[in-house]
């Protein structure tokens, strides 16, 4: 060794640094990389994504790779750190050599590599990936007899190197992820996106139309009644029932019946004929399923029923889809049934509006976790028929009842104002 120039030595000490660099960069950058990108640019035919992908279908390999190497060249620095120190210094640049070979490799090899890597983690790990392929074909029976003994240690603690890697997100994690989008996705978009991921959480009596609203066609009424009724309906289709909406015979398809009344074949008899088997909906089905009911079924409107098989409520596409992509209309007060705002910036609101609807519409946050409408929201919180004038406070929100009758809260005021200006002086505090 005393004859080896002592450029040489210095020279070959600083490729083993650089080497030594390379391997920390590879490994922070490889473990680094998003695997839902990886596995888009390796679709794609990225032949550097390719390459690192199938590097990370074994980490094990690929650690035990990167280590192998890394530790080599580390050990060679610091033997050649030594040969330097002895020719320079004497014994007593040892400990010298060994002092400044650690802050070198601790700011050259270790931490500038490494930060660049998680900053830039694509940028270097596709091209380390042509050289670590061939590298690993090269080392494949050191590489393989050191990770036979390591995964054997693991083994010992029950942790197998051949269980793939969990990379799937949970909704929650999914929904961080299109929360964090920023401006890569619009913000519309992003609330749709977020209103699938929520539709798992909503059952069909959320959303239905209640039975008392129901909009249907009696064939025991007069036919004039009837005639004026699908003349003026804003509904495409409509349940036809006898006496009551218990007893649905079907649901007609408007234009079928405008059919018959331009021929003037317009009958009971005729209506009857042309109506389609109701299709009904148990209570409790989460939207999402029933999403999928529709589609198999070819279906677009249903009858809630609950387990007795009494008709609660009806339920449509349209309104699973406004769930996902919000109303068809920009004026949201208009499109909540008589919610009128007030000049003290209140609001009076039906007592049988929907609670996410309101919630939706009027971008509020009243509590949905019990009843539907607002009438049974303030009768669960008061827990008796309120007079009118009676105030309350419902999840920050200030109440005032406006009308009852003997049984339901028909219009009350809500305060959304005085909320906001609570929630910002407990934020002075």
């Amino acid at each position: 060794m005393d004859d080896i120039p002592l450029s040489a030595l210095v020279t070959t000490l600083i490729l083993m640094i650089v080497l030594s660099a390379f391997f920390s960069a590879s490994e922070t950058a490889m473990m680094s990389l998003n695997r839902y990108r990886l596995r888009h640019h390796a679709k794609a035919r990225h032949r550097g994504a390719m390459l690192a992908s199938a590097l990370l279908a074994r980490p094990d390999r690929l650690i035990g790779l990167i280590l192998l190497g890394n530790n080599f060249v580390n050990i060679a620095a610091s033997a050649l750190s030594t040969l330097i120190a002895l020719r320079l210094l004497g014994e007593a640049g040892i400990a010298i050599a060994t002092g400044l070979l650690t802050i070198v490799i601790l700011i050259f090899a270790e931490v500038t590599p490494k930060t660049l890597a998680v900053l830039h983690p694509e940028r270097i790990a596709f091209p380390v990936a042509y050289i670590l392929t061939p590298l690993l074909k090269l080392m494949y029976p050191i590489v393989w007899l050191t990770n036979g003994i390591a995964n054997s240690l693991l083994r010992l603690f029950g942790v197998s190197a051949n269980e793939p890697a969990m990379h799937q997100l949970s909704r929650e994690e999914l929904r961080s992820v299109v929360n964090e989008a920023g401006a890569l996705i619009p913000r519309r978009h992003q609330r749709m996106l977020l209103s699938i991921l929520d539709l798992e959480n909503v059952t069909v009596e959320d959303i239905m139309i209640p039975r008392n609203e129901i909009v249907g066609i009696d064939l025991d009424g007069d036919v004039d009644e009837i005639l004026r009724l699908l003349s003026t309906s804003q509904h495409t289709r409509l349940p036809v029932y006898r006496e009551n909406i218990d007893n649905v015979v079907g649901i007609i398809h408007l234009r079928n019946a405008l059919h018959l009344i331009a021929s003037g074949n317009l009958t009971k008899e005729s209506l009857t004929q042309i109506t389609r088997e109701a299709y009904f909906v148990p209570e409790g089905t989460p939207l999402n399923t029933q999403l999928l009911n529709f589609q198999r079924q070819k279906r677009r409107i249903g009858l809630v029923v609950d387990e007795y098989g009494d008709i609660l409520g009806l339920v449509t596409l349209e309104d699973i889809l406004e769930e996902i992509v919000g109303e068809f209309t920009t004026d949201a007060a208009a499109t909540v049934r008589d919610v009128h705002q007030q000049d003290d910036g209140s609001f009076l609101v039906d007592g049988s509006s929907n609670i996410r609807e309101l919630n939706r519409l009027m971008e509020w946050e009243l509590p949905t976790d019990g009843p539907k409408t607002l009438n049974g929201l303030i009768l669960e919180h008061m827990e008796s028929i309120p007079e009118p004038g009676t105030s309350l406070m419902i999840a920050g929100y200030p109440i005032e009842i406006i009308q009852t009758s003997s049984s339901t809260v028909k219009t009350a005021k809500i305060y959304p104002g005085l909320r906001r200006q609570a929630a910002k002086a407990k934020d002075w505090q």
